[in-house]
C-alpha cells in the first residue's frame, strides 16, 4: 500500500525538491525528484511535476510514496577488502570494475550482493534497492566506501555527507600540468543536455546542482600530474567532470577524457578514494580509513616517473 503524507510549508520560500529534502531526510533527493516527476506530489491539491517550483509559507504539500519494489537481491560470496567494521558500519576498499548496486545490465556481482552475504542483517537498511549504501563510487573508481549496517547509522552517515562532516579525499592522475599548485573548482553539475549517460557543467537555472572540488598538486610527472582532491559535495562523476573542465582530464577516463593508453593496463580511470573520515554514528569517535591504491595505479605512477 502507498504511504500518504501531508505537510505544511513554514519558513522562507524555496524550491520544492529542496524543501522536501529538508523535511524528509530519510528519503534521498533523487527519490523525491522521481516522486515529483511521477506526479505523486501535490501543492494545494494540484499535481506538481516540476522540482524547481517555489513553495511558500502556508502551502499544503501532499505526497503519495509507493512501496519500494524488491529487486530480489541475492547474497554472493564475493571478495571484499575490509578496512574497518563493527556492528554499525563497514568501510571497504572497492575494487575497480565493481558496480556498487544492482541496476539494469548489472543484476549480480555488485558490491551490494557481496555485502548481503558478508553482513547477514543488512537487507532493508536504507531501502530495499540499495541496502546500507550511504554514498557511491563509480564502477571504475577504486577506494574507500562506508556502508551502514543499521537504519540509525544510515541516517547519521548520510547527514554527515550532506553537512560536510564526512571527509572524502581522492588521488587522481591527470593529463597536463596545472600552473597553480592548488585550487578550487566551483561549478554546478547536472545531466548532459545531449548525452543523457554523461554529466556536465550545467547552470543551476537549468537543473545543475552546486558542486565544489578542492585540488592540490601531489607530484608533477612531466606532462602528467598526481592531484589530491577533496570533495565538498558529492555529485555523480564530480571529480571527473571538474578535472576535464579545467583542461586536465583523469588518465584512462574514456568518457570525459582522451582515454588513450600509456602502456599500463588500467581497468578504468586513474582515480582512487584513498582517505575517508567519518564520525561514528554511536560513539561519536573519529574514524579515519586509508585505502591503499591498487597495483595498477602504483604501476602507472612508476611508469610516469621513469619517463
Amino acid at each position: 500500500m502507498p504511504h500518504h503524507l501531508s505537510l505544511t510549508v513554514a519558513g522562507k520560500a524555496t524550491r520544492l525538491d529542496r524543501w522536501l529534502a529538508a523535511e524528509l531526510p530519510e528519503l534521498t533527493r533523487s527519490r523525491l525528484q522521481k516522486l515529483i516527476e511521477g506526479g505523486q506530489v501535490q501543492i494545494n491539491g494540484q499535481p506538481c511535476q516540476k522540482k524547481q517550483t517555489v513553495v511558500k509559507v502556508g502551502d499544503q504539500i501532499t505526497l503519495e510514496i509507493p512501496p519500494t519494489e524488491s529487486l530480489q537481491l541475492e547474497p554472493e560470496n564475493l571478495p571484499l577488502d575490509i578496512l574497518y567494521e563493527d556492528e554499525s558500519l563497514i568501510i571497504i576498499n572497492k575494487a575497480a570494475g565493481m558496480v556498487v548496486h544492482p541496476a539494469p545490465g548489472h543484476s549480480g556481482g555488485t558490491l551490494v550482493n557481496g555485502l548481503l552475504y558478508h553482513c547477514q542483517d543488512l537487507a532493508g537498511i536504507g531501502g530495499v534497492e540499495r541496502p546500507g549504501i550511504v554514498h557511491r563510487l563509480d564502477r571504475d573508481t577504486t577506494g574507500a566506501m562506508v556502508v551502514a549496517k543499521t537504519d540509525q547509522a544510515h541516517q547519521h552517515l548520510q547527514k554527515q555527507i550532506q553537512t560536510k562532516i564526512a571527509q572524502r579525499e581522492y588521488l587522481g592522475v591527470v593529463y597536463g600540468a596545472p600552473r597553480a599548485s592548488e585550487g578550487t573548482i566551483d561549478a554546478p553539475i547536472g545531466r548532459h543536455p545531449v548525452d543523457r549517460k554523461k554529466q556536465a557543467i550545467v547552470p543551476e537555472s537549468q537543473g545543475g546542482r552546486p558542486a565544489v572540488t578542492h585540488w592540490r598538486v601531489g607530484e608533477r610527472l612531466g606532462n602528467f600530474t598526481l592531484l589530491e582532491f577533496k570533495l565538498e559535495t558529492g555529485r555523480t562523476h564530480q571529480i571527473r567532470v571538474h578535472s576535464s573542465s579545467m583542461g586536465h582530464p583523469i588518465v584512462g577516463d574514456g568518457v570525459y577524457g582522451v582515454g588513450r593508453s600509456l602502456g599500463v593496463n588500467l581497468t578504468g580511470q586513474a582515480l582512487h578514494a584513498y582517505r575517508l573520515i567519518v564520525e561514528h554514528p554511536v560513539s561519536g569517535e573519529r574514524i579515519e580509513a586509508i585505502a591503499p591504491p591498487p597495483p595498477e595505479f602504483l604501476t602507472l605512477l612508476e611508469v610516469l616517473r621513469k619517463r
